[in-house]
């Protein structure tokens, strides 16, 4: 493929070349040249994105593609490499797929205090940093992806914000930012201890092998920190709630859609492939505080009063089946991870979207104020139930793929890691289905049933699903329900590369 080394620097790096070009040669008068170079830039990127799935070889998934492998900062051993396989590449199309909706749906909900200029140039980075980051195969390359995220968001969180906006920002930023310290440090071990010293992620897990078992799980430590923040795992969760109450919708949906697969995803390319046994040693306390994590945002949201932070508690809960899988170790739950952070990305994301149309027509989310939505405006109503359903895991939609999977991973965890624990850990998980039926069946029942409250009963405004919203939810609406129908879409690319990456904890032949 070396006459293809162009596509994946040109994908990645389109939507910045949208956002330089807007921040450059824009005036930030020129709102609408603004919206359309956003809508252009990243339709670009996924018609390059298209165009990359179609040449994708499907039979050696397992094996990464478009290589780019260039001379970066010789000084300190770290190269230019970027690459995609089946595990890499449902997580490029998931972005490729968001980021035109949110700024179709942004084209009229830009915040207070507007700026477009501003607004999308941010969604514009944040593509890009995402994007590098799913292709990256060089340590330090990827660290320096993984960071680019964190500015546009903590902008987009402290400038586009609720009320609370700068705490929620400053909170959000600083956990990032400890966990990243983490990471960085255990990078570098990685490299000092690796022979020969590498920072290329295609020989680390040869290169790594020799490392003395008690400096990797050290090394593991801090990579579990820096990855666990993100996704985020309990305890570590705080900053979620926080920041997904207080940023502005565009915001929400990129990071329960996109960010927080970061830390999944890091655990599944980095820290699981280099440091298998490390992992193995891990896996108990991952599996431990994933299930935790599930029961404890399920009992979250029941305690909710506001619709958007329930929303953001059942994204802790959920994370946490993705990282039961993770912490399987099996090919079974590796698929599961990364077809529930598709599902994940798809629904949470539509339900933020959800949240967000509806915070704009009733001006608060408070449950208790809301209710007939189905009466008032009967489409968003049934949006909202379709997308309810799909997230606790109703069979037929995409939701049930990404949870009874991972659930049943536990039931045979890789050799060497403790298989009572597990078993009694899948008993525990799937209790938390059944709580997440509660919790949102509650949530549909409170705000779209019965008849709306006196306060917004002959309220004219409340309008129904407007057509910039139709055109960015449809395509989301129709993926999970096409997914829910064939999961084999997403689990036959990333089977024999999970199957690959299974084979270093001694699953299957």
């Amino acid at each position: 493929m070396t006459d293809q080394t162009w596509v994946l620097p040109l994908l990645t790096f389109l939507p910045l070349v949208g956002a330089v070009v807007m921040m450059l040669l824009v005036p930030k008068e020129a709102e609408s040249t603004h919206k359309l170079i956003a809508l252009v830039s990243s339709l670009a990127a996924a018609a390059l994105g298209v165009a990359l799935f179609a040449s994708f070889n499907y039979d050696a998934s397992k094996d990464l593609q478009f290589v780019v492998d260039q001379a970066w900062i010789p000084r300190i051993g770290s190269r230019f490499i970027m690459g995609v396989d089946g595990i890499s590449l449902p997580l490029i199309g998931l972005t490729l797929f968001v980021i035109p909706l949110v700024v179709i749906y942004s084209w009229d909900h830009i915040p207070n205090p507007g700026n477009p200029k501003a607004f999308l140039s941010l969604i514009l980075i944040l593509e890009t940093g995402m994007l590098g980051s799913f292709v990256a195969q060089d340590l330090i390359l990827f660290f320096v992806f993984f960071e680019v995220v964190l500015l546009p968001m903590y902008f987009l969180i402290g400038v586009w914000g609720g009320p609370n906006r700068q705490y929620a920002a400053i909170k959000f930023f600083l956990y990032t930012l400890f966990g990243s310290a983490l990471m960085i440090v255990s990078f570098i071990a990685i490299y000092f201890l690796s022979d020969p010293q590498t920072f290329d992620m295609r020989a680390l897990p040869a290169a790594a092998a020799g490392i003395s078992s008690g400096a990797a799980l050290w090394i593991f430590g801090g990579m579990f920190m820096g990855f666990g923040i993100k996704v985020p795992i309990f305890p570590f969760h705080t900053w979620l709630p926080d920041a997904h109450t207080q940023a502005p919708t565009a915001g929400s949906v990129i990071l329960a859609a996109l960010m927080l697969k970061l830390g999944t995803y890091g655990f599944i390319r980095i820290a699981l492939p280099i440091l298998p046994d490390a992992a193995k040693q891990w896996a108990p306390v991952i599996g431990i505080l994933a299930v935790i994590g599930i029961i404890y945002g399920a009992l979250g949201c029941l305690a909710q009063t506001d619709m958007k932070r329930l929303i953001a508690f059942s994204s802790v809960s959920h994370m946490g089946f993705i990282m039961l899988g993770i912490a399987s170790m099996n090919d079974f739950g590796i698929n599961a991870a990364i077809f529930g952070m598709v599902a994940h990305g798809l629904i949470t994301g539509m339900l933020f979207f959800i949240a967000g149309s509806m915070k704009d027509r009733y001006h608060t989310l408070e449950i208790k104020r809301l209710g007939g939505m189905l009466v008032q405006a009967p489409k968003l109503g049934w949006i909202l139930g379709l997308c309810t359903m799909a997230s606790l895991g109703l069979p037929g939609l995409a939701g049930f793929w990404g949870e009874f999977p991972a659930i049943l991973a536990a039931y045979q965890p890789a050799p060497g890691i403790n298989l009572v624990l597990f078993r009694t850990l899948m008993v525990v998980a799937a209790l938390g289905t059944v709580l997440a039926a509660g919790y949102l069946l509650w949530l549909f029942q409170r705000t779209s049933f019965g008849v709306p409250t006196d306060e917004f009963e002959k309220d004219p405004a409340i309008e129904d699903v407007k057509m910039t919203e139709w055109i960015a939810w449809t395509p989301m609406i129709v993926m999970i329900v096409v997914l829910g129908f064939v999961p084999g879409l997403i689990m036959n690319i990333t089977n024999p590369a999970a199957g690959a990456l299974a084979a270093a904890f001694g699953v299957g032949g």
